[in-house]
């Protein structure tokens, strides 16, 4: 029976991942923790600083831990606003848990680990279009740095030590769930919030730019495929290219324009601009297909259309055609 830790439930992927496995593994094989309180009524929650060693290594041995998911880090934006304590939280909370899996390991008492990287990991010398697995990663971010060092340290321990750790280059994901979070891909969330409200979008990105992105619920199957996969299949110890759908800022507009014709959205590019032009605008994910069967499920019709119902229906309000929007100031 597995037993399951997840860190950073709280975040935009940890409190779905969390609902999500516990589904597949029932309530009682799923520990949700993270720095603050249990604010999405896990059913087991412990409170967990990722930077204390000791305590996870104490809550691991407690539960019988056979897998953890180490989401805790400092997105994109954030991480720009705070770059040591960035690397600090992305690099010393992989490290320890790294280092827990290496010592359960040699004690017989082997832990699964995903840890998520990210397309930040990549830069302006990156091949933009069909990015590929193995290419040059040059990140020009904090973020994308702790990403790319992260991506080798998984690979070292799995070669050096034999740890079993599997990993993701998540593309932005889009989730009505969660609020923005502090990444460079969140306009493709708080640009619903402002369509369904009526609102005119002021996006902080050119409507040009291009970005690979992934719908929740793809990001939550592909990262519980990848974990069930059987170890053997596993050829990329870094971190996986996986791919959802691209699009840009004026093409999600237009996306959800055939749903409220009414929408309007302006264009004020600021820093995050820069950020995004370093990033790949689509993903090669060939080797994830063919080491364990990726394949997207959602395409952006079908997202704008679910974002838009559930963002509706969390504020109350009627998606109406013709309804009138307020002005666009820049």
């Amino acid at each position: 029976m597995e037993k399951i830790l997840v860190i950073g439930a709280n975040g935009q992927i940890g409190s779905e991942l969390v609902l999500a496995l516990s589904a597949q593994h029932g309530a009682d094989s799923v520990i949700a923790s993270d720095i603050g309180s249990n604010v999405h009524d896990a059913a087991q929650y412990e409170q967990l600083d990722v930077l204390d060693a000791a305590r996870m290594e104490q809550l691991i041995a407690r539960h019988q831990v056979t897998q953890v998911y180490q989401l805790a880090a400092m997105l994109s934006v954030t991480s720009e606003q705070a770059p040591v304590k960035a690397w600090t939280l992305n690099m010393d909370g992989l490290l320890n848990i790294l280092e827990i899996a290496r010592e359960r390991g040699q004690a017989g008492m082997p832990l699964r680990i995903f840890w998520p990287s990210s397309i930040a990991a990549f830069g302006p010398n990156t091949p933009a279009v069909n990015t590929p697995q193995t290419t040059i990663m040059d990140p020009v971010t904090m973020y994308g740095i702790s990403k790319l060092a992260g991506e080798r340290l998984c690979d070292y321990y799995f070669h050096k030590f034999g740890v079993d750790v599997r990993s993701i280059r998540y593309p932005g994901i889009i989730s009505y769930k969660s609020p923005p979070g502090g990444g460079t891909t969140d306009y493709a969330i708080a640009i619903f919030h402002a369509a369904v409200q009526r609102d005119c979008y002021r996006c902080y990105l050119g409507p040009d730019t291009t970005l690979p992105m992934m719908y929740m619920p793809d990001a939550i199957r592909a990262t519980t495929l990848l974990m069930d996969a059987p170890a053997a299949q596993i050829g990329v110890r870094s971190s996986y290219n996986v791919a959802g759908v691209s699009f840009s800022p004026s093409e999600l507009a237009q996306a959800i324009r055939r749903v409220l014709p009414q929408f309007e959205i302006r264009y004020a590019p600021d820093e995050r601009q820069v950020i995004a032009a370093s990033w790949p605008q689509s993903l090669d994910d060939s080797c994830a297909r063919a080491d364990w069967n990726w394949q997207p499920q959602v395409d952006l019709e079908q997202m704008t259309a679910d974002m838009l119902k559930n963002i509706a229906a969390q504020k109350a309000i009627p998606l109406t055609v013709g309804t009138e929007v307020r002005a666009c100031v820049i």
